[in-house]
């Protein structure tokens, strides 16, 4: 198969039929990088800086375009869209600010015995050329969140995005090209998986940052070979709601970090851990609040339910709630389906060995499970083989401590869900959630290796 058609999710139109880029094509692009290794070791940081400040500048401009293309090829409603290119230009122009911002340092030798009167100067210099896979439900910020560190770095950039985002990834090609990126510095492929393949084993690749599937990493990761790998892969989190929380702010929370993008998010409030005392009263007003969400058509501002991207993603979501359902659970809310959208369901006493608890499931399901003591939950949580974020609601510092320490996470986000992300935060998990950090400054380091002088 050489091409493709991309679907509207919504509406089920073909949006267009896309090329697949050839294996000749990719290793040209790949040629004209290695090029652009020269031109990136000529041009200063504020020269960087300077052409990422652009780029945030023409992304504010493109705003609506941007944000109206997102929705169009993968169903996140519009006022989402608005919303994730605002995150992109803050993540844009913080690589812009650290641009200018890396530095070294310098060592003495006769720190130690024996005296040898030298210095080393060490600073960050670039990995080369950086494959940068981006996934399809924040086609923008996250391609940002690599693009930006990337550049920034003075790495040369092989941007490859979800082939549902075809066309919003090359809206932002052009958008960085027009900001000044020389073409040999950048350049956007979008090959099928055999293709791919051969790419991230292709030896002029230093880096790759990739965000997507545990499947896809592991596949990355036997071909490529020792290069510097960066993978952000999910997560299946926790928000855990204790005695002392604020119950309308969780719920609130819980709502919004589990239904919003119809669930499609890696940091989602994918288990609800209810205490024991709350836990019908916080039942009760999960199924009112969830009654009132506005479901639909993603390009009018007030929907804040749309499609999921797929007709297979919503196959697959209807499959483990029939599994759940079969093996026990007990429905709430929601479990109903009109074309890609997917109901927002609530759903309780569900088999802990059901792939809707043991998976991360990307849909808009929020499983509600009760429990007495924090222990069960740290139990619960240790035995996942995904360590992206967690949250609770608690001013409980003795629990919150327990959790920091215990926890095999990321981030632990307290009065918060676990699906809050801040651009200048170090954001990435363990175990099968992935390894590296993204955060703009982190991330400029991952994208860097140390060099030393020594005199």
């Amino acid at each position: 198969m050489t091409s493709y058609k991309i679907i509207n999710p919504y509406s089920l139109a073909s949006i267009v039929e896309v090329t697949y880029t050839s294996l000749n094509e990719a290793i040209a692009a790949i040629k004209l990088l290695e090029v652009g290794k020269k031109t990136q070791r000529q041009m200063a940081p504020f020269q960087r800086a300077g052409i990422l400040e652009n780029l945030a500048k023409l992304m504010k401009r493109d705003k609506e375009i941007l944000a109206k293309q997102i929705t169009e090829e993968m169903g996140k409603p519009l006022a989402e869209s608005l919303i994730e290119i605002d995150r992109a230009i803050t993540t844009i122009t913080l690589s812009s600010q650290e641009a200018i911002r890396i530095n070294g340092e310098v060592l003495n030798s006769d720190a130690f015995a024996p005296k040898r009167d030298k210095r080393g100067i060490v600073e960050h210099f670039p990995l080369g050329i950086v494959l940068a896979i981006t996934p399809f439900n924040f086609p923008i910020n996250l391609a940002a969140h690599k693009i930006g560190p990337a550049f920034a770095a003075g790495n040369c950039i092989l941007f490859k995005p979800g082939p549902q985002n075809y066309l919003t990834g090359k809206l932002l090609t052009k958008l960085c090209h027009e900001a000044g990126m020389p073409t040999e510095t950048f350049q956007m492929v979008n090959p099928d998986i055999p293709v791919m393949s051969e790419i991230t084993g292709h030896l002029s690749i230093d880096c790759i940052s990739f965000t997507g599937g545990v499947i896809a990493a592991k596949a990355i990761a036997q071909k490529a070979g020792l290069k510097k790998l960066l993978f952000e892969l999910g997560g299946n989190d926790p928000l855990i709601i204790m005695p002392d929380a604020d119950i309308d702010l969780a719920i609130s929370t819980a709502i919004n970090q589990r239904f919003g993008t119809a669930g499609q998010r890696c940091t989602a409030s994918k288990k609800l851990f209810i205490h024991d005392s709350l836990y019908d009263e916080v039942k009760t007003k999960l199924i009112n609040e969830t009654a009132k969400l506005i479901l639909g058509d993603p390009m009018k501002l007030e929907t804040f339910v749309g499609p999921v991207v797929s007709t297979k993603s919503a196959d697959e979501i209807m499959h483990r709630l029939d599994e759940a359902v079969k093996m026990g659970a007990k429905v709430l809310a929601g479990n109903k389906r009109e074309g890609n959208i997917i109901h927002p369901t609530l759903i309780e006493s569900v088999d802990t060995e059901s792939t809707l608890l043991k998976e991360e499931t990307f849909g808009p399901v929020l499983p509600l499970i009760k429990f007495s003591k924090i222990d069960q939950v740290i139990e619960d949580l240790k035995r996942s083989r995904f360590g992206l974020q967690a949250g609770i609601f608690t001013n409980d510092l003795r629990i919150i401590k327990r959790l920091y320490a215990e926890l095999e996470v990321g981030a632990l986000c307290v009065n918060d869900g676990p699906g809050l992300r801040m651009e200048h935060f170090p954001f990435g998990g363990v175990k099968d959630s992935g390894s590296g950090r993204e955060g703009v400054a982190y991330a400029i380091r991952e994208m860097s290796c140390l060099k030393t002088l020594i005199f």
